[in-house]
């Protein structure tokens, strides 16, 4: 059987094609302001990289704050939540949390037996419990964001940031760079504070280990190693975690 899961996030799509229940192709692109070519080509690609056809494909599963705009392709759409668990589930089924934070939110989602979700909590809320949170102080600081996350490992010092809105949170770091304070721990600090909300989101549904973390941020060493530190345990992340929910919508079409 040959399926497809399509993550469309709020910075990229993410296409996974299962054959017989293993990758025969995967790929990402941005999604710019053409939400829906982005969809279509990456798609197109990711059917010639596996040497297939549309009418190969018997069916399709749509996931992601876009999902709805890949509806000229009739998938079926799933949560978020349910393609996270799956996912994870067929790669460390032992996880029973996974914690997914992308461009605009972050999430948290307790795995049953078989990837099923047992209880989640989404922050959607505000920026600072996102990766734009980090795009918007790194350009501040005129860094990369891979250099950004690795400053953070250059620090031991702990400068509090009280701020919970990305738009407050700039002036705070303003207020620190004007203090003097070193780039190394500016960074710290914001990964620090990013990494406390988001266990604070993590709470409220109490944590269960093993743990692991999916999305675009968990490429980011800086914030791994700030959640490390947050929830006193060792997170897994996975080769290549910003394909794991469209892993999971490729499982779930399966079913």
């Amino acid at each position: 059987m040959i399926t497809a899961g399509i993550d469309v996030g709020a910075r990229t799509v993410k296409v996974v094609i299962l054959k017989d229940g293993e990758i025969a192709a995967k790929a990402i692109a941005t999604t710019d302001y053409e939400i829906q070519e982005a969809i279509e080509n990456t798609y197109k690609g990711t059917l010639i990289e596996a040497g297939l056809s549309k009418s190969d494909v018997e069916n399709i599963i749509a996931t992601g704050t876009g999902a709805e705009e890949a509806r000229f392709m009739t998938p079926n759409l799933t949560t978020e939540v349910a393609a996270d668990a799956q996912g994870i589930f067929r790669l460390f089924p032992d996880v029973r949390m996974v914690i997914d934070v992308g461009a605009e939110e972050g999430r948290a989602v307790k795995v049953g037996a078989g990837g099923r979700v047992v209880d989640f909590v989404i922050n959607e809320k505000c920026a600072a419990g996102s990766g734009t949170f980090f795009e918007v102080i790194s350009r501040m600081l005129e860094m990369s964001l891979e250099d950004f996350g690795k400053a953070s490992l250059e620090s031991d010092r702990e400068i509090p940031m009280n701020a919970h809105c990305t738009v407050f949170a700039e002036a705070e770091v303003v207020s620190l760079i004007h203090a003097g304070q070193e780039e190394k721990d500016i960074s710290k600090a914001v990964h620090d504070a990013v990494a406390d909300r988001i266990v604070s989101m993590v709470r409220r549904i109490g944590l269960e280990t093993p743990v692991a973390l999916i999305g675009g941020v968990s490429l980011n060493v800086g914030f791994v190693a700030a959640l490390n530190r947050e929830l006193e345990t060792e997170i897994r992340v996975p080769p290549e975690p910003e394909y794991v929910g469209a892993l999971g919508a490729a499982l779930l079409a399966v079913e």
